[in-house]
């Protein structure tokens, strides 16, 4: 019987050349958000990256990018509350979600965030998919929750991409990922597949760069 939420298998070279053609272009940023009048025409595909912080979202996307300084990472949770948009090649924007779990954000930042968050993911309808990133050293945690099921009730179909795989010991990768699968299972907007990835030693890199150009 097939598990569910099964590892996203590897690429076929041609599905693996879309995305190394994608990502080989350039990638700029665009622009940082903070109200939805500022949002760029939805005039490409989009998918975007929300995780918790500290992540490791940003060291993702510029490991997909093969750009170290794209994405700026901070030491400091919730400092960046912006939704941040990079151009890739002529067709895609990727979008840099603010790090959700805000340690030492003033409440009424958050709640800010929050409902600007909540009037994109609704709105946008070029955004194809979301990928939500989990840390697979500690599996999906309430606050990762709360994102699903707000992209449960805006009908975002989001992936989950694990993060930091290398920092996780073999023996304990089994229960983690009975865990991730159990937690996405309540989920209606998760797509059935997870990626499994680690920006420092670029597993997964390939596929979810392939993953990302095949979305139309």
């Amino acid at each position: 019987m097939q598990l569910p939420f099964p590892l996203a298998e590897e690429p076929d070279q041609a599905t693996r050349e879309k995305g190394r053609l994608l990502f080989a272009g350039e990638t700029d940023f665009l622009k940082g958000v903070v109200a939805m009048d500022g949002l760029p025409p939805s005039d490409r595909i989009e998918v975007c990256f929300a995780g918790r912080s500290n992540v490791g979202k940003s060291s993702l996307i510029n490991a997909l990018t093969g750009r170290k300084g794209l994405a700026r990472a901070s030491n400091t949770p919730g400092r960046t509350q912006e939704i941040n948009f990079f151009t890739a090649g002529e067709e895609h924007y990727l979008v840099d979600l603010p790090g959700y779990g805000f340690a030492n954000a003033p409440i009424p930042v958050v709640e800010k965030w929050q409902r600007l968050l909540k009037r994109y993911l609704s709105g946008r309808q070029n955004l194809r998919r979301a990928f939500v990133l989990v840390d697979h050293r500690h599996g999906v945690k309430p606050v990762d929750e709360e994102i699903m099921s707000l992209l449960d009730s805006s009908a975002v179909t989001f992936q989950c991409v694990l993060t930091k795989e290398d920092k996780v010991k073999a023996k304990d990768r089994p229960r983690i990922l009975d865990q991730v699968r159990e937690k996405l299972s309540k989920h209606p907007a998760a797509f059935p597949e997870l990626i499994v990835t680690s920006s420092e030693k670029g597993d997964g890199i390939e596929t979810l760069r392939s993953t990302i150009a095949t979305l139309i």
